[in-house]
């Protein structure tokens, strides 16, 4: 593989000599033909400066997360906010509208509990919860069924809260014993604790699986632990999860109630705004493009689906506000198929001539400079250890999944010209740092030669 990227860099210093037929017969002789994915275009004239199979199917991953966020945000709006509200009604029940918060957390919940009790709503007739922001569909299309202990791919719902995640807190216990396993806050799971403590090594090695043998929200924990270690996994049920944690809050704050939580939709009239607890547009936005969170892509992109077609929230809804968003922009879409907004999914296809065709146009939008602020530069969020050569030259998107690495984004060259780029990588026999690594030789001779 060394060979191979000292090869990229050879043919890349040539590119202003050797014709672009001449450099992709080269690289398709070192990788599969199908493997790589380029498109360099001018942002000032749209001039295509490269390219190499740029009109091929590849999986985006999560360099897709340009292309969703920034039609939520232009739904949306810069000023959105994801709002939690509390309402009393002339009959002395509570309605707590859920507005799909991507950042609410159990502290958010206590707030407004406090706020309720500081009102002397201390015996409220019903509680209930209007979830009605979205469908119940919690899970994207396509994603893989072994994702699902994975905490970068946590459900999404209208009951988002404390970033849809478990902390499972195994403590080790004597030598050969085994070590105790506490969800906490407390959520109900059974494991089949086949862990041995061992004080003699050095680090944990521990491993938690849904089993598939048992009933619903049993899990085997096997390995050896010597010390303490926090594990995250996504909540199973977050409808469940999200009813503990108004348990604890409302216990807490003494309110007398004990009926349960029955979903219903917020009445019209005769209601007064008790409290209420919001995030930013903007904090998502980063959350998106810099960390590249599955859980506020996802979120973010069923809510602008929401408000675009005016209706609850559902992924049908997000993909017609996505396509009128582009076809705004007059990109054809031929080549494109998106099925949800993280880049998560493997049934996403794109082409890197759409990619750069569409970062062009975002280019020449009035929110720009606003909206290139979120996508990282090199040092931040996942660029934190990556492309450090470019500096501020640089503001890209990545993307990861297995077999397939991607990045795209803007950069400024040593000329001062700045292009709009896409690289994707999807071979299987490549590992994820080579992939990464012929990534950065491409950009690093677009910096130096256009």
């Amino acid at each position: 593989m060394r060979k191979i990227i000292s090869l990229f860099f050879a043919i890349f210093l040539t590119l202003s000599s050797v014709q672009a037929e001449n450099v992709t017969k080269t690289i398709n002789s070192l990788i599969n033909k199908d493997a790589v994915s380029v498109s360099v275009k001018d942002i000032s004239n749209n001039k295509e400066v490269y390219s190499l199979n740029k009109k091929a199917p590849m999986i985006p991953a999560s360099t897709l997360k340009l292309v969703t966020s920034s039609a939520a945000l232009n739904t949306l709006g810069s000023d959105y906010e994801f709002s939690t509200k509390l309402y009393k009604s002339s009959n002395n029940d509570l309605y707590l509208k859920l507005g799909a918060d991507p950042f609410l957390t159990s502290s958010d919940l206590k707030k407004m509990m406090t706020v309720a009790k500081e009102k002397n709503i201390l015996e409220p007739k019903n509680i209930y919860i209007d979830s009605s922001i979205f469908d119940n569909v919690e899970w994207g299309e396509g994603w893989q069924w072994d994702d699902e202990m994975n905490p970068l791919m946590p459900k999404f719902s209208a009951y988002n809260i404390d970033e849809n995640l478990l902390n499972i807190d195994i403590t080790p216990s004597m030598q050969n014993m085994p070590p105790s396993i506490v969800v906490k806050p407390f959520y109900p799971l059974t494991f089949m604790n086949l862990i041995t403590t061992d004080i003699t090594l050095s680090k944990n090695d521990i491993s938690i699986v849904k089993n598939l043998n048992f009933a619903q929200n049993v899990y085997d924990a096997k390995g050896e632990i010597t010390k303490i270690e926090n594990i995250k996994m996504p909540i199973p049920n977050l409808q469940r999860y999200f009813k503990l944690r108004l348990d604890d809050v409302i216990n807490a704050q003494k309110i007398d109630y004990n009926k349960g939580y029955p979903n219903a939709i917020l009445p019209t009239k005769n209601i007064y705004l008790v409290t209420s607890v919001a995030h930013k547009m903007p904090d998502a936005m980063e959350s998106i493009l810099k960390t590249s969170n599955n859980l506020v892509a996802e979120t973010v992109f069923k809510l602008a689906g929401a408000k675009w077609a005016e209706e609850k929230g559902s992924i049908s809804n997000s993909l017609g506000m996505l396509k009128f968003y582009i076809s705004s922009l007059n990109i054809p879409t031929d080549d494109v198929k998106i099925v949800d907004g993280s880049g998560v999914s493997k049934n996403n296809i794109m082409t890197a001539d759409f990619m750069t065709d569409f970062l062009v146009a975002r280019s020449k939008l009035a929110d720009f400079d606003e909206f290139k602020e979120f996508i990282p530069s090199p040092g931040e969020g996942t660029l934190k250890n990556r492309m450090l050569y470019f500096k501020d030259n640089l503001k890209a998107k990545t993307g990861t999944l297995s077999d397939t690495s991607a990045i795209a984004g803007y950069i400024t060259s040593r000329k001062g010209n700045t292009y709009a780029f896409d690289i994707m990588i999807n071979d299987a026999k490549t590992s994820s740092s080579d992939k990464k690594n012929i990534e950065e030789q491409i950009l690093r001779q677009i910096y130096a030669n256009y």
